[in-house]
């Protein structure tokens, strides 16, 4: 007897439809065809044993299983339970009347309960788009798969009671999750708030002007000045989700494997933060079996680098790219995968190996040639991708010990939402640009046309300080969000000189001691 189920591969962060056939017929060995890897190979073992655990008889059949489209690599062990309700069926100990209602996807234990598998929202958006009445997946993933409206979602617990509703021996309610309302009430919470930094003012201000603007930021200064405090601190004071954002990073989640037992939708923004030693390969995604990397994981989010010359020079080079497109494009021999990677870049490092050039109150024991050269860690034009640079220095303890609370990031939030309102206004018609920090040199000279006042302090720094070519429109896309957060529609002095103050690493004077 033939049966067909209806599963699904991921490609990327997306899901294609895959269909599962079963045929049973004289013989004693298990087929499994249509280029499953070696996880999907080893699911005979385990779909045996959590069919006779289940109750059912395994049958001492030839048991040939087809998964098309053929030509699509079947990776995970997500194919256990469609390939187990496949046998069950062509072997007449199950009814296959209701499996072209449902896709099915879960791994088996031995005992034939069911474990989560990876990449369940994709799949059950694809299901909805379909035309597929519903989902049935393992109970930790059914809140995840819930999010997508309009589609029936049924978690299960183990085989025998997906057998047991299939035949319609037992009725389950489909898991509702009110996507809406819980995207709304949880969208303030964060554990972090700028609230508990004392002092550096400045710095909260140009991380203010960097998240209204989608600003790229770089940190530099002594150990212990609050660096990685603070930047742990972004996501609070960033902009909330849009709804179709957050869809948009849980998939990516939830295709990496990322999303814990029960997860919904992710409604505050991602923070990712790799190690310096980390792979050019994880930072970027790909290998053997495709998953999304760092990059793609801190989609609509921030990508912190602590220690960021201490990164090695091929992780660092590998971002040029997907910082200008949004978007990171893998190819290898044997696949070609698209993953989203819009993120905010945040850095933060030394001034010099010892850490102290600059420093108020501890000698620097550097060479001036050891500063270049660590500073030189960081090619050009990469630098050339961060728009602002701020250097920052230790709290005096007088600060320190004040009982004054700093500003509230929900405060801070006000000004930079207000802020992104005036940039969506402006690039409406721009379907790829929603901020400052993505405008074109054409859309400079049209938005970002400082006063004559303005322009006048800028060529004054450019030829005081020596900074390069790459530092001008840098600079006009700072004063443009600068003015933003005035709901200023011109670029002013004050604005101008904010700006160019966020350039420290392009002055020539730079350490020179």
């Amino acid at each position: 007897m033939l049966v067909k189920l209806t599963g699904a591969a991921l490609q990327g962060i997306d899901a294609i439809p895959v269909t599962i056939e079963v045929l049973a017929e004289p013989g004693f060995q298990l087929v499994m065809v249509g280029l499953p890897d070696a996880v999907v190979k080893e699911s005979a073992e385990r779909v045996c044993s959590a069919i006779q655990q289940s109750g059912f008889e395994y049958p001492r059949k030839k048991i040939v299983v087809n998964m098309a489209p053929a030509d699509v690599r079947k990776e995970g062990s997500a194919y256990d339970l469609p390939i187990a309700l496949g046998i069950l069926a062509a072997s007449s100990q199950l009814s296959p009347a209701s499996f072209a209602d449902y896709l099915i996807m879960g791994e088996l234990s031995l005992d034939g309960s069911l474990l989560p598998v990876k990449g369940v929202l994709p799949m059950a958006i694809m299901a909805r788009a379909a035309g597929i009445k519903g989902i049935i997946v393992p109970t930790q993933n059914a809140t995840e798969a819930a999010v997508v409206n309009n589609l029936e979602v049924y978690g299960m617990k183990n085989l025998g009671q997906v057998a047991a509703f299939l035949a319609g021996k037992e009725s389950h309610e489909p898991t509702v999750v009110n996507t809406r309302a819980e995207f709304a009430t949880a969208l303030e919470n964060f554990d972090f708030d700028f609230l508990d930094v004392k002092g550096q003012e400045s710095v909260k201000r140009a991380f203010e002007v960097a998240c209204a603007g989608g600003h790229n930021i770089l940190l530099v200064g002594p150990p212990g000045s609050g660096k990685s405090m603070m930047a742990k601190r972004l996501p609070s004071i960033l902009p909330p989700l849009s709804l179709a954002e957050a869809l948009e990073t849980t998939k990516i989640h939830s295709v990496a494997g990322k999303l814990k037992g029960g997860s919904k939708l992710m409604t505050t923004r991602p923070f990712r933060a790799p190690h310096h030693t980390i792979s050019p390969v994880a930072l970027v995604g790909g290998g053997a079996n495709p998953v999304p990397g760092e990059i793609s994981l801190a989609h609509n989010g921030v990508l912190f680098l602590d220690e960021f010359p201490e990164f090695s020079r091929a992780v660092l080079e590998v971002m040029r790219q997907p910082l200008e497109d949004r978007h990171i494009c893998i190819s290898r021999a044997r696949y070609t995968i698209d993953y989203p990677a819009g993120f905010m870049l945040v850095a933060s490092m030394n001034p010099c190996p010892c850490g102290y050039y600059n420093h108020p109150t501890k000698e620097c024991t550097c060479t001036q040639l050891q500063v270049q050269r660590y500073l030189s860690r960081i090619s050009g034009p990469l630098l050339d991708r961060i728009d602002i640079q701020v250097e920052i220095m230790p709290v005096p303890f007088t600060e320190l010990q004040s009982l004054h609370q700093g500003e509230p990031s929900k405060t801070i939030r006000e000004r930079v939402t207000a802020a992104r309102a005036i940039q969506a206004e402006r690039f409406a018609t721009e379907p790829n640009i929603h901020c400052n920090a993505q405008m074109p040199p054409r859309l400079l000279s049209r938005w970002a046309r400082p006063v004559p006042e303005a322009m006048q302090i800028l060529e004054s720094a450019m030829t005081r300080f020596d900074m390069s070519a790459r530092a001008y429109d840098r600079i006009l896309k700072v004063a443009r969000t600068i003015a933003d957060l005035d709901a200023s529609p011109s670029i002013l002095p004050l604005h101008m000189h904010e700006a160019v103050s966020y350039r420290a690493l392009d002055r020539s004077t730079w350490g020179l001691k």
